[in-house]
């Protein structure tokens, strides 16, 4: 009896301590954050998410990956709509440049210098590596080749031949050859013809062959063609056309390491190596939206630059348009904003183009806004002051471009720029 009597009581005491535990967990939370009510089956810390809440968190962590994909993939993406450009709009072979010169012709390329003209090849390496060959004497053909993240892959400043060998592809053991290899299949070549007397520059252009590596014995130069007013864009698309053009672009190319954690981004978006892209309607949901908010973040990162890099002097609104290294790397990591921000409004990149750094070159720099710091506008007439003898050893121009493809205006005086190349009356 005693044995019953002191045990009753712990009965008693046990289960008003779980009627109370449970009593307590019953009670769920709905928390009020940034993407709306998130509600859980009891407290935060130790309930569940609530079926709809579920739902929510998945729609959000896909949109913010798709988002974060946009701003990683300009570089690659804005390259793929440039060589698409010219082989479906402009009728481009692999390995034919396309050698732009006119105003009218220049309309379609990102930031396109209305000074000098382009010499523009691209090359698919898929099925084995090409040839490029530039005339001699040295200096009068210069360039650099890049791959389609638009990293550099060499200079080539110098007459001769120089071979180029596609990913996981042999690289044949020749001599009299500059041998480099590839991490993508796709390459552009871009050079510049220096000769300012025109009949000189197309005598030089005639001379740069460009064919399969395969034909070296009997090398079938691939030519040029021009666009002969053919209207062509290679802005990045909008909406779901850019993330069409990333999944062809992904099944083109090989995955980098760096860029691995990006694909499981996208694989529940349905972009995915080696398979075909067809989005669901959540899917198509998701990524449409992302594609504006990606875009809209573009052109935060772009042209309101928070990168220290981009300084120019205090006071001044004039900014360093090119600040990611070529390679596109730091020293504790990969130069994620610095390229979006260029290659939202331009193309390429090499060393050559960081003349602030260097002294040699070229240096690029950008205005977005006037002196009172009000965004400039079309509609609007600007003053532009150059100190007489401005520290440019070859020539000096200014551009101006449209905001809403980064590309020359289309006006009928076809004049978007001013030169040290012009015959320009100086101030009094």
């Amino acid at each position: 009896m005693k044995t019953s009597n002191t045990r009753q009581p712990c009965r008693a005491l046990l289960a008003a301590i779980i009627s109370a535990v449970c009593v307590f967990s019953v009670q769920a939370e709905t928390l009020d954050t940034r993407i709306g009510k998130l509600e859980f089956t009891h407290a935060f810390i130790d309930g569940y998410p609530t079926n709809a809440t579920v739902e929510k968190l998945f729609d959000e962590m896909d949109f913010q990956r798709a988002v974060q994909a946009y701003i990683w993939s300009i570089p690659v993406v804005s390259m793929a709509q440039w060589r698409h450009a010219h082989e479906k709009e402009l009728g481009s072979e692999n390995g034919q440049i396309v050698f732009v010169e006119s105003y009218k012709d220049k309309l379609g390329g990102l930031t396109y210098n209305a000074t000098t003209p382009y010499v523009l090849p691209f090359i698919d390496l898929a099925e084995g590596p090409w040839v490029l060959e530039l005339p001699e004497p040295p200096g009068k053909v210069r360039g650099a080749a890049h791959d389609m993240w638009q990293i550099g892959i060499t200079q080539v400043t110098e007459p001769g031949k120089y071979l180029f060998v596609g990913p996981g592809q042999d690289v044949p053991n020749v001599k009299d050859y500059k041998t480099f290899q590839s991490p993508t299949n796709g390459i552009l070549l871009g050079i510049r013809l220096m000769p300012e007397d025109r009949d000189e520059r197309m005598a030089m252009l005639d001379k740069v062959a460009i064919y399969p590596y395969a034909e070296r014995d009997k090398p079938k130069p691939r030519g040029y063609i021009t666009p002969q007013g053919k209207p062509w864009m290679a802005a990045a698309p909008q909406g779901m056309m850019y993330w069409e053009l990333l999944a062809d672009t992904i099944n083109r190319e090989p995955v980098a390491e760096r860029d691995r954690f990006f694909m499981a981004m996208l694989k529940p978006l349905g972009i995915e190596k080696g398979k075909p892209f067809k989005p669901n309607e959540r899917q198509t949901k998701l990524l449409t939206e992302a594609a504006l908010i990606g875009e809209a973040m573009a052109k935060a990162n772009d042209f309101s630059k928070r990168l220290e890099d981009a300084h120019y002097v205090d006071g001044s609104n004039w900014e360093f348009a090119t600040v990611s290294p070529p390679d596109q790397r730091r020293e504790y990591y990969e130069e994620l904003d610095g390229r979006a921000a260029w290659f939202y409004e331009a193309v390429t990149n090499d060393p050559a183009m960081h003349g602030q750094k260097t002294g040699k070159g070229q240096v690029y720099l950008a205005a977005y806004k006037d002196k009172d710091g009000d965004w400039l506008d079309g509609g609007t007439n600007y003053v532009l002051h150059v100190p007489a003898d401005a520290p440019a050893e070859t020539f000096w121009s200014v551009t101006a471009y449209e905001v809403s493809t980064r590309t020359l205006i289309n006006n009928k005086h076809e004049i978007a720029d001013r030169s040290s190349r012009m015959d320009l009356a100086g101030d009094e």
